[in-house]
């Protein structure tokens, strides 16, 4: 008996609330484990531009930035997720993001160093 297919559920609750963050999040993941790095990426950037609150979205979202080569995007995004865990004082997201933030600054950062 054929499973149902997650992508497929996951575009039908994202069709009927298209605003539910987890549903978001959970698509881009899903489209990221798939490879389809774009759509991944669409999810993730209108996640962090509509519900900026939601801080799990900036770690996931630098680390596709990094993956594809957008540093100083992946930098921005950081910077953006740690002033949002330091609002909700959320100290596990907030080290997370300045782990993060201090690799994609070179610190720590051994391959890629002509990148």
């Amino acid at each position: 008996m054929p499973m149902p297919d997650r992508l497929d559920a996951l575009l039908q609750f994202y069709e009927e609330d298209p605003e539910d963050a987890f549903t978001q999040f959970a698509l881009a993941q899903e489209y990221l484990k798939r490879g389809d790095t774009a759509q991944a990426l669409a999810f993730f950037t209108r996640l962090a531009e509509q519900q900026p609150e939601y801080v799990g979205t900036y770690y996931h979202l630098g680390k596709l930035q990094e993956r594809l080569g957008q540093h100083e995007a992946a930098v921005k995004t950081y910077r953006q997720g740690i002033q949002v865990a330091q609002r909700q004082r959320d100290f596990k997201n907030l080290s997370e993001l300045q782990d993060a933030l201090l690799h994609a600054q070179g610190v720590g950062f051994e391959e890629d160093d002509d990148a």
